[in-house]
């Protein structure tokens, strides 16, 4: 049993030193070291930011910046560019089409003239031609009207044979023709 007794005054026993107990932030006498400690920490944590960290995001920051108003220019020079581009192209387009009107009236105004020579030397193709179907049809008239009377003695000499059953001579048959007994 004197073994059993000598342990609890060796757990009971806590370190003279050791303070009221609990957590060593809640220790004023420890709080000059911490802070200490807490302004070397916060010193070297702020010079990491001040040179290292925050140039290099500044930096960074600043090469995208530049990229993006780089960027943004190069689009706005294009962009000009191109609207230029599409001015030049929309006069172009303009005279091209005023040209091909130009050329469609031109072309027009060719083939009505052509036309208009055409349908007048035709005109007087069929002028010509028709004057000579007149001279024509005038020539078979007159040969014509020359085989009428022909016919018609011959037709009045038949007539007058079955009629009467004398045969009219020439001179008979000219002078009944014209009238003249």
């Amino acid at each position: 049993m004197a073994a059993s007794s000598v342990q609890p005054t060796q757990a009971t026993t806590a370190p003279a030193d050791s303070g009221a107990g609990g957590l060593p932030q809640f220790d004023l006498a420890q709080w000059p070291g911490q802070m200490v400690w807490m302004l070397i920490i916060f010193g070297v944590m702020f010079a990491l930011f001040a040179k290292v960290f925050v140039p290099s995001v500044g930096g960074t920051i600043a090469a995208r910046e530049d990229r993006i108003s780089g960027d943004v220019g190069e689009a706005r020079r294009l962009r000009d560019q191109a609207n230029t581009r599409v001015e030049a192209a929309a006069v172009e387009a303009a005279n091209a089409r005023a040209g091909a009107r130009k050329l469609a009236i031109e072309a027009k105004a060719k083939a009505f003239a052509d036309a208009a020579l055409r349908e007048a030397a035709e005109e007087a193709r069929l002028a010509a031609t028709v004057a000579q179907a007149e001279i024509g049809i005038g020539v078979t008239r007159e040969r014509a009207m020359g085989h009428v009377r022909e016919i018609a003695a011959d037709a009045a000499a038949a007539i007058v044979e079955k009629l009467t059953g004398v045969v009219a001579t020439a001179d008979e048959l000219k002078a009944a023709s014209t009238g003249k007994a």
